[in-house]
């Protein structure tokens, strides 16, 4: 049986597929920063990796976490991420998105 692969980078096309939402959900959350991604220039591209990650972490700061390494332990973390939210204008954990 042919087992199917899936690129480590993903279009917003492949994205969608994968976590089997409409394009548009995908496009708003990602918009959000509630689905890991990047706009290039008028092209979305996502990590499978990040997309993963966030699929099995409970919230946002688990991911930032662990993607910040070295940096966990650092007592300005979390003002920097606060500051980031406020700027965002949007809170770091969306009780919407909770199951």
């Amino acid at each position: 049986m042919d087992r199917l692969t899936t690129p480590d980078v993903l279009t917003l096309e492949e994205t969608s597929a994968y976590l089997r939402l409409s394009i548009e959900t995908v496009v708003n959350q990602a918009s959000k920063g509630n689905i890991p991604g990047r706009k290039i220039e008028s092209d979305w591209r996502f990590l499978k990796i990040a997309i993963d990650e966030w699929l099995c972490s409970k919230n946002s700061s688990s991911i930032l976490l662990s993607q910040a390494g070295i940096f966990a332990d650092d007592d300005s973390l979390s003002q920097l991420r606060e500051s980031i939210y406020t700027a965002r204008e949007r809170p770091e954990i969306d009780d919407s998105l909770e199951t």
